[in-house]
């Protein structure tokens, strides 16, 4: 797919990877749909940014734990664009969860975020996108869907979801839809990290650094762009999960 002139709506698309993503598919002419929750100054700035790039970009807030947003994010998506070519499904929540003091709303939440709203705006775009007899979905998932952190199951399960889903629509959408979906390794270190956390995580790496970013982006950009690539899990890690 030539991304020049096609609609990308990118969920998560105001801060880290969903930002990179987004700015890397605007870089190559995309007209983006920029997706935030509570990060709207974020948003403005990734706006202005795909506005210098030549775009003509919109930005929707919605909380994607509620479906109705979703609708509406998508109906707002249809109204400033008439179509969406590629869906990137990157926005997720991440927090740890130690098992003893896990609680049934944490366990709902991670799968209505990082699992049932990727499935709620597959359905959805989906449907526009075989209408029209093509369209891209990238799914970011994490290498924690195959093996499991014990503080964070909810997270690490509704992740492996996310590969089961993407595996699934990739049969059940082709030849029209491509779906694959991205594992990056330790990317960037929550918010509020110890110094010493980032060296220990480096010690975990084979290549002996973090990912950016712009690594994943990278990887988003190249499932984009295939004509030939659907059910891949790309593993973008450094070599992480090897140790």
């Amino acid at each position: 797919m030539d991304i020049e002139g096609k609609v990308a709506l990118v969920t998560g698309a105001a801060k880290r990877v969903g930002r990179s993503i987004a700015l890397a598919l605007a870089e190559r002419g995309a007209e983006l749909v920029v997706h935030y929750r509570t990060s709207e100054r974020e948003a403005q700035e990734v706006l202005a940014l795909a506005k210098k790039m030549g775009g003509k970009p919109v930005a929707i807030q919605a909380d994607l734990a509620v479906p109705a947003e979703l609708d509406t994010m998508v109906e707002s998506a249809m109204r400033a664009f008439g179509r969406v070519d590629i869906l990137v499904n990157s926005a997720a929540i991440f927090y740890r969860t130690p098992f003893p003091t896990l609680t049934e709303a944490d366990w709902d939440r991670f799968l209505a975020v990082n699992l049932k709203a990727p499935f709620l705006l597959c359905r959805q775009v989906s449907e526009i996108m075989c209408r029209r007899g093509r369209g891209k979905i990238v799914n970011v998932a994490d290498i924690a869907a195959a093996r499991v952190w014990a503080d964070f199951i909810p997270y690490s399960v509704s992740k492996a979801g996310l590969l089961a889903l993407t595996t699934g629509l990739a049969k059940a959408l082709a030849p029209a839809v491509q779906v694959n979906a991205i594992c990056p390794g330790t990317v960037l270190l929550p918010d509020g990290s110890a110094p010493d956390e980032r060296a220990r995580a480096v010690e975990r790496v084979p290549l002996r650094r973090l990912g950016e970013p712009e690594d994943i982006a990278r990887a988003a950009v190249y499932l984009v762009e295939s004509d030939f690539v659907t059910g891949e899990i790309l593993t973008v890690d450094g070599g992480q999960r090897l140790l």
